[in-house]
């Protein structure tokens, strides 16, 4: 990341005083999205959950940060990576574990599974399996809001794999022509499943891709939640106020491979190690206690969380499977509906 690709980064939220409960409130969801998660792994090794399973580990901030600049009204859609933004949106760990599970409790009665997570209350309108192709959806997420002029904002996040396909440059193009309330955000983890960045990308800055559109454009590492919000807080104002939309790319790294099926051996420990070094949530916890948040009510807040984990495992363990009934359903209650 060269200092002259990069646009100029707005005022840094360390350079304002820190609202700490905020911060604690930020943790708290990324220490949930850590633990959901390694529930998850551990369910899947037991032959619990199915199918496919990409997990959010290392990339909280991005999720956690760039939804805490959103109202509950405005909408999100994102990649089958998707848990860590379902739970940054709202959705219940009950819910989640429930869908990953294939039980009738989950947020799509077991019928979406862990890539295709989707709340209607919350405005989490979907993970996608396709690559690339849920971004034009976005655009017309918020086109509809536009339209209807509504003063809501779409969110949709991508991996940097996805800017190579046909879906994102349709997408964006159609966004700068129609100037969609829309902010888009890559989560660029370095890895398009096992190719790194070097041989999938023939420049590496994805955030210049916006030029070619006429459209605004950010770039940072995504290792400070509070930095995050900010830095995607300017660009949904920016939406919401001007109906302008902007392209995002978050640098970030995920701790797991790119499934569960995924050793992850193209990568050596020694990079992990190094990423690890910045993990951050790690470093929120640590920037909580140099803000006098003090250890004891931290670890209060962790133990909640493990009590809210233990109760959604339990939930999704005990919950009924479905019945062929919702295959086939001769009234619809608007669970599947937007």
């Amino acid at each position: 990341m060269t200092k002259e690709s990069s646009p100029p980064a707005p005022p840094s939220p360390k350079a304002s005083p820190v609202d700490v409960e905020h911060l604690a409130h930020l943790y708290r969801q990324m220490f949930l999205i850590r633990r959901v998660e390694e529930e998850s792994a551990r369910a899947y090794a037991t032959g619990k959950i199915g199918g496919f399973l990409h997990l959010y580990i290392g990339q909280e901030a991005v999720g956690v940060g760039a939804i805490a600049a959103l109202r509950p009204d405005d909408s999100v859609v994102t990649t089958y990576r998707d848990h860590g933004i379902a739970l940054a949106k709202g959705m219940s760990a009950r819910s989640l574990l429930a869908e990953l599970w294939g039980k009738k409790t989950g947020c799509s009665q077991g019928l979406g599974g862990s890539m295709h997570l989707f709340d209607k209350e919350h405005n989490m309108l979907g993970g996608y399996g396709i690559v690339g192709g849920h971004i034009p959806l976005a655009c017309g997420v918020a086109f509809a809001a536009k339209y209807q002029g509504q003063d809501r904002v779409t969110l949709c996040f991508f991996g940097e794999g996805a800017v190579s396909i046909g879906g994102f440059h349709e997408g964006l193009s159609l966004a700068a022509l129609w100037k969609l309330p829309i902010v888009f955000i890559c989560e660029n983890n370095e890895y398009a499943m096992g190719t790194p960045l070097s041989r999938t990308l023939s420049v590496e800055d994805v955030s210049l891709k916006a030029d070619a559109y006429g459209m605004a454009r950010d770039r940072f590492v995504a290792d400070d939640v509070l930095e995050v919000q900010a830095r995607v807080g300017a660009a949904v104002e920016r939406a919401r106020k001007e109906q302008a939309p902007t392209l995002v790319e978050m640098r970030t790294y995920r701790f797991r491979g790119h499934s569960m099926s995924d050793p992850a051996k193209y990568r050596t420990q020694t990079e992990l190690d190094e990423h690890k070094q910045r993990d951050p949530m790690t470093r929120a916890r640590e920037r909580l206690l140099t803000l006098e948040y003090k250890e004891g009510r931290i670890s209060a807040l962790e133990r909640s969380v493990e009590e809210e984990v233990a109760d959604a495992v339990k939930f999704a363990d005990e919950s009924p499977e479905p019945d062929t009934s919702v295959l086939a359903p001769t009234t619809y209650d608007g669970a599947f509906a937007y």
